[in-house]
C-alpha cells in the first residue's frame, strides 16, 4: 500500500504484539471454554507471575496446580489449552516511541497497516532490525515543555535573555541543591530513594550524576553503596587488573554503563569493535544466552593477554550478572543533562 496522502511515504510507527503470558492465557482459556471463573482464579493464582514463568515450570514445581490438573478432566483440559496458545500474540499495539525510517517508501520493504489512521509496521522491531532497517526510539518528555515555559517566564517577567543551552554547568549552587535532596521538579532525582541516594553521593560534577541515574535500577542498585564508599574514600577504589583502571576510573572501579562492558572486552580479551557492540546489544536486548556463547572467547583472548584465567572468569561472571540491568552512558548522560537543566532553573 503507498501512503503518501498521510505524508509518511517513507517513515512508519512499529507494531507491537501483546503475548499470551501462563497467567493471562489460562483466564482466557478458561472464559472461552466455560470454567467457573472461581476455579479458572484459583489456577491461574497458582502460577507465579514472574517474568519467564510457563504453565510447564509450574507444574513442575507445585504439587497442588498437578493435584487440580489431574483430579478435574476440565481444568486438565483448560490447562492442556493454555500450553499451546501460551506465548502467542494475544493483540497488537502501536510501539510508544518505535518509528522505523526508510530511504524509500517503507511499503517497499515491510507490509503496512492502519492504526488510528497511521501508518504502522506489520512486523514488530526485532524483525525490522534483522531486516537491516534503522528503527529509532522518539521519546517525549513533559520536563522539556517545563523547561520551556520556566525559560519563557524568566525572560518575559525579569527582562533577562536566558539561553539554557549556554549555562553555567559547573554551578556550586546547582549541585548543593542537588546533594540536599531538595529535588522536587528535578527530573529523574525526585524519588525518596534517589533524594537519599543523592543525599550520600553528594554529587558535584555531570559524570556523578550521570553515573548516579544509571545506577538507581534494580541491579546495578546493589553496587551503590560501594559506589558511594569509593566516591569518598580513593584509597577503597580497587581494579582487578590494571588494565581495568582506564576503563573503571570515572566510576571507581565500579562497571556501570555498556560502553564499559565493551571496553573490557576489547582491551582484556581482544575484541575488534564491532565485535564488542554484539556484546553490548545482547546486553541491551537481556540476550544471556548470546553473552554465554561469548564465554569461551573471552577467556582465550583474555589468557592470550596475560591476564591470569582466574580472574578473567571472575571479571566474566560479574558482566553476566551485571547484563540483565546495564545502561547504556549515552542514554544517562542525556537524562543527566535535563536534570541539571531542572536543577539549575530550580536552585
Amino acid at each position: 500500500m503507498c501512503v503518501k496522502k498521510y505524508g509518511y511515504n517513507n517513515v512508519a510507527q512499529i507494531i507491537t504484539f501483546g503475548t499470551l503470558s501462563a497467567r493471562s492465557v489460562i483466564r482466557d482459556v478458561g472464559r472461552v471454554i466455560s470454567v467457573p471463573y472461581a476455579d479458572v482464579d484459583a489456577i491461574a493464582k497458582m502460577i507465579p507471575a514472574a517474568p519467564g514463568q510457563t504453565i510447564e515450570n509450574a507444574l513442575n514445581e507445585n504439587q497442588r496446580l498437578r493435584d487440580k490438573y489431574n483430579a478435574n478432566p476440565k481444568i486438565k483440559e483448560m490447562i492442556d489449552i493454555a500450553k499451546e496458545l501460551e506465548g502467542l500474540p494475544r493483540h497488537a499495539s502501536t510501539h510508544a516511541a518505535g518509528v522505523v525510517i526508510t530511504g524509500k517508501e517503507v511499503s517497499d520493504y515491510v507490509p503496512l497497516a492502519l492504526s488510528d489512521e497511521q501508518p504502522v509496521t506489520q512486523y514488530v522491531m526485532t524483525t525490522l532490525e534483522e531486516l537491516g532497517l534503522l528503527k529509532m526510539d522518539f521519546l517525549g518528555l513533559r520536563n522539556l515543555t517545563v523547561i520551556k515555559n520556566t525559560i519563557n517566564n524568566i525572560n518575559l517577567y525579569k527582562g533577562e535573555e536566558l539561553d539554557i543551552n549556554k549555562i553555567d554547568m559547573n554551578k556550586k549552587e546547582v549541585y548543593s541543591l542537588i546533594a540536599s535532596g531538595n529535588t522536587d521538579g528535578v527530573f529523574q532525582l525526585e524519588s525518596a530513594g534517589m533524594k537519599n541516594f543523592m543525599r550520600e553521593l553528594k554529587p558535584s560534577c555531570m559524570e556523578d550524576i550521570i553515573a548516579g541515574i544509571a545506577l538507581y535500577r534494580p541491579g546495578p542498585m546493589d553496587s551503590i553503596p560501594k559506589y558511594i564508599e569509593a566516591r569518598h574514600n580513593p584509597s577503597k577504589v580497587s581494579y582487578a587488573h590494571s588494565l581495568l583502571e582506564p576503563i573503571l576510573h570515572s566510576t571507581y572501579g565500579c562497571i556501570v554503563y555498556q560502553e564499559q562492558v565493551m571496553s573490557i572486552f576489547r582491551v582484556i580479551a581482544g575484541y575488534t569493535y564491532g565485535h564488542a557492540d554484539v556484546v553490548r546489544r545482547a546486553i541491551s536486548k537481556k540476550k544471556g544466552n548470546v553473552l554465554e556463547a561469548e564465554k569461551d572467547s573471552f577467556l582465550g583472548g583474555a589468557v592470550n593477554n596475560g591476564i591470569d584465567r582466574d580472574i578473567a572468569e571472575k571479571l566474566f561472571d560479574d558482566i553476566a550478572s551485571f547484563a540483565n540491568y546495564a545502561f547504556n552512558k549515552s542514554h544517562a548522560a542525556a537524562y543527566a543533562l535535563i536534570s541539571y537543566r531542572t536543577a539549575y532553573l530550580k536552585a
